[in-house]
């Protein structure tokens, strides 16, 4: 009897503030929203988690990655509120309507979410097939987000302003020529965001080069109208969106990925220093440990090819030549060189001679990326190319200077 005059007097005097009971309802839906997530994401999602890691089909990596069915579990508090709030005592009529709107638009959003997580899913088991490299479906799948998202941006917007989606669908279908004009320049860059993530164009942290707007350096930032590239000078240089898709620039990503990095250079010969070895330079070179091999097995070769020709003119008879051995020993120092990758290209070839003389090219790649070490192995082997020249009796070309001028006119 006392307990129930304790309650009866307990309940009048809640009567006299309302706000407590509306708190301590709402509390409650909070607390029993709480509990549905943490049965939903605990039980149920850990549950539907093992019984995909029984099917054989199942992508166990992908499916840890990307959970769908996480997103899901988040819906339940929503639905239990947007149901519950209306239990909840003494509360406005707006407000019930404004948490019931509010949770709907949560699900669709949760929802949108979960279906992009669900082709992110697709897109990568996809990926993993060969031929996915021939037809990628990354950009498809890249608009279906999209266009979910309108979709459910829409719905958000309708349920909030208590309209249809097809009539907001019908409103804004009548002023899609002037949105077009007023957002040219965005719907231009969406569409260039979308080309340059689905072929992967360009990631921040690229090295980029586009001549066209001065840029040379690394991306540091990409938004939907403008990709931010820090020069290599400190300065910053904006590049629109839309400029990566219409404009060519390069993209030295690839030679990060490899770890190597290509030395092309040339060395420009003197054409008159170039000449046949008499037998004392040839014993001279032997003395270079790369050379001796080589000259003993070149010396066999032409002995032999010759032997054949022994009928005509010693004129048209093969000999050695300063130039080519010289080449030949350029191309063995590179292969004994530890900076210089043995799983790639090295060529050393001479191309068109020009006025400027007889340039011998150098293709190799170092395997060292970092531009100060590369310009340092570059320079390295140049320095030692250049000082052993004239033991192979050749000489640089250069241009006369004031100097040289000076020195011919004084000794007449």
């Amino acid at each position: 009897m006392d307990n129930f005059h304790f309650i009866q007097s307990l309940k009048d005097w809640s009567d006299q503030y309302p706000w407590i009971e509306m708190l301590t309802g709402f509390c409650i839906l909070i607390l029993v929203a709480i509990l549905a997530y943490i049965i939903a994401k605990h039980v149920v999602v850990r549950g539907i988690r093992h019984l995909i890691t029984k099917l054989k089909f199942a992508n166990h990596d992908i499916m840890s990655q990307h959970s769908v069915i996480r997103r899901i579990a988040n819906i339940v508090p929503a639905i239990v509120i947007m149901n519950g709030i209306v239990t909840v005592p003494h509360l406005s009529a707006k407000m019930v309507s404004f948490v019931q709107m509010a949770a709907q638009a949560f699900i669709f959003l949760t929802i949108a979410l979960a279906i992009g997580e669900l082709l992110n899913i697709f897109n990568l088991v996809y990926q993993r097939n060969p031929k996915s490299r021939n037809k990628p479906i990354k950009g498809y799948l890249q608009l279906i987000k999209l266009i979910i998202f309108i979709v459910c941006g829409l719905m958000i917007l309708g349920t909030f302003l208590k309209k249809d989606v097809f009539t907001l669908l019908a409103g804004f279908g009548a002023m899609a020529a002037v949105l077009m004009l007023v957002f040219q320049n965005t719907i231009l860059s969406l569409v260039a965001s979308v080309q340059i993530s689905s072929y992967d164009m360009v990631r921040i942290g690229d090295w980029i080069e586009m001549p066209s707007l001065n840029a040379d350096g690394d991306v540091i930032d990409m938004s939907l109208h403008t990709i931010t590239v820090q020069n290599f000078d400190k300065t910053f240089t904006t590049i629109p969106t839309n400029k990566l898709v219409t404009d060519t620039f390069k993209n030295w990503r690839g030679m990060s990925q490899a770890g190597v990095r290509r030395i092309k250079r040339s060395l420009y010969i003197d054409q008159s220093s170039v000449h046949f070895m008499s037998e004392a330079e040839q014993s001279k070179l032997k003395e270079f440990l790369l050379l001796d091999q080589y000259l003993d097995h070149k010396s066999t070769e032409l002995i032999e090819f010759n032997r054949k020709l022994s009928n005509t003119s010693p004129c048209n008879q093969r000999r050695l030549t300063n130039i080519g051995t010289f080449r030949a020993y350029v191309e063995l120092y590179l292969n004994q060189h530890p900076n210089i990758s043995k799983h790639q290209s090295l060529i050393v070839r001479q191309l068109q001679p020009t006025e400027k003389g007889l340039p011998l090219e150098i293709y190799a790649f170092s395997n060292q990326i970092a531009w100060k070490d590369y310009e340092a192995i570059q320079s390295d082997i140049f320095d030692h190319l250049i000082a052993i020249l004239p033991e192979f009796g050749l000489k640089i070309y250069q241009a006369p200077s004031g100097y040289d001028m000076q020195i011919a006119m004084s000794n007449p």
